[in-house]
């Protein structure tokens, strides 16, 4: 794991430091934010561990404005609780207190390991799924992912890296359908600087910072054609160019994409380039939906418990057998991601020794047991539709379809655009209409509170 500490390393900090690389950490030391800024531009990490003295805002807004993810710890001395509240407020993802505790180091950079690679399974389709991905990890040859929105794509990814022969060198991951078309080539291949308005610095892009390792590009379909061009040539060539650059760059990574659409059907409709379709699909590895690996659904529940009640600091409890049985007759149709959502609510609303049916809930306040069935649904969506429509535009009817179709996707807008048969930024320059007229559009992992707008 990468870890950049910025701050002068003297006292509390060097030790910090040096547990840190006993846990097999490479440790990259910045005096300060802009400095640290200069090292994520140039090198990239996979945890920041900062001063809590240093103003953390400012790190944190920056890291924003530069869309780098990278994690944040604070750390400052064990009695100055203010600023360890402040630094959370900022934006850090935890406080570390100093002098060190050996043990809570290696607690952090682990928790920050096991995101990256909790994969649990145990359903025979999937175990086919892992037994491929096993057999062609070891090579270098590009492989594309495909499933619904949920259903694990980038944790079976990051399952191949580990099991790679660069499972020591970086894993960078970049969400095509996030980054608006503008912006994305910058993303992937880096600027110079003066390159366009808001490069203030030269900044490297994410095929220079998987170099050596796996890059990983996200729901690729949403890419534009254009720049699909531009990808293929790096793909062929593994050389890149900086925009704003004068010369190329060599890169060594290995490939991989995912996507929730049917890559083949959008070579047909040319959205995609049939070159780089061939390019990227060496291996194709389908995950299969939740509703298809029934014998997962309570192993993923059992783990997704333990691991929110430890988060939480609450005490681990199993699930009944008659939340069991609700679990298990969940079509899941956000697949995973639902699943490990509505568990966390389930590990917070718990109150006696077993997790019980009461507490599996839905984002609207819920139990699963509440909500209606297949048929009646489709009762009460007639009627309303029938009552609804009279005497309202085609822009309102528009809006109440795919605002209702987001609630019904957890604020899933990957998952939204695939129902609603739009294309991802479609949908997100809709959504940001809806926000500037100041309705309520549903936030990644939620529903609205109402759900109905005139």
């Amino acid at each position: 794991m990468r870890l950049l500490m910025i701050g002068r390393l003297n006292g509390e900090l060097v030790t910090a430091s040096k547990i840190a690389m006993s846990r097999g950490a490479a440790v990259t030391q910045a005096d300060g934010v802009q400095q640290g800024l200069a090292v994520l531009r140039a090198k990239g990490a996979d945890l920041v561990m900062i001063d809590v003295g240093l103003p953390i805002r400012e790190f944190v807004d920056a890291l924003a404005n530069e869309r780098i993810r990278t994690p944040v710890v604070a750390c400052g001395v064990a009695t100055d609780a203010k600023a360890a509240v402040a630094a959370i407020e900022a934006g850090a993802k935890e406080y570390i207190p100093l002098p060190p505790d050996p043990e809570l180091i290696a607690a952090v950079i682990e928790a920050v390991a096991a995101d990256s690679r909790s994969f649990v399974w145990r359903d025979a389709s999937m175990e086919r799924v892992v037994k491929l991905a096993d057999q062609v990890s070891r090579s270098d040859a590009s492989i594309l992912i495909t499933g619904e929105s949920g259903t694990g794509k980038e944790v079976l990814a990051r399952h191949v890296h580990a099991k790679s022969t660069r499972a020591n060198r970086p894993f960078v991951s970049v969400n095509c359908a996030a980054i608006p078309d503008a912006l994305l080539e910058s993303e992937l291949f880096g600027h110079e600087k003066g390159a366009f308005t808001g490069a203030v610095a030269r900044r490297i892009g994410r095929f220079e910072e998987a170099n050596g390792g796996t890059l990983l590009l996200d729901e690729i379909s949403e890419m534009d054609v254009r720049l699909q061009s531009k990808l293929l040539r790096a793909l062929q060539e593994r050389v890149i160019d900086r925009v704003g650059g004068t010369g190329s760059v060599k890169v060594d990574i290995r490939v991989l994409a995912t996507s929730n659409r049917n890559l083949a059907e959008e070579v047909k409709k040319g959205s995609f380039r049939e070159d780089l379709f061939y390019r990227l699909n060496v291996v194709h590895l389908r995950l299969p939906p939740l509703r298809e690996r029934p014998a997962d659904i309570l192993e993923l529940a059992s783990h997704f418990a333990r691991k929110y009640a430890e988060v939480n600091g609450l005490p681990v409890r199993a699930l009944s057998r008659e939340a069991q049985g609700l679990v298990r007759a969940n079509p899941w149709r956000g697949n995973v991601r639902e699943l490990e959502n509505t568990l966390h609510r389930a590990v917070l609303l718990a109150t006696g020794p077993e997790i019980g049916p009461d507490a599996i809930m839905t984002p609207e306040g819920e139990t699963i047991t509440d909500r209606p069935g297949p048929a009646a649904r489709a009762a009460q969506a007639a009627e309303a539709a029938t009552r609804g429509l009279v005497g309202r535009t085609v822009a309102e009817v528009e809006c109440d379809l795919i605002l209702d179709t987001l609630d019904h996707c957890l604020g899933n807008r990957t998952h939204a655009a695939r129902i609603l048969g739009i294309s991802i930024r479609t949908l997100r320059n809709k959504l940001n209409e809806y926000v500037a007229a100041g309705i309520e559009v549903a936030e990644p992992g939620t529903a609205r509170a109402v759900a109905a707008y005139g």
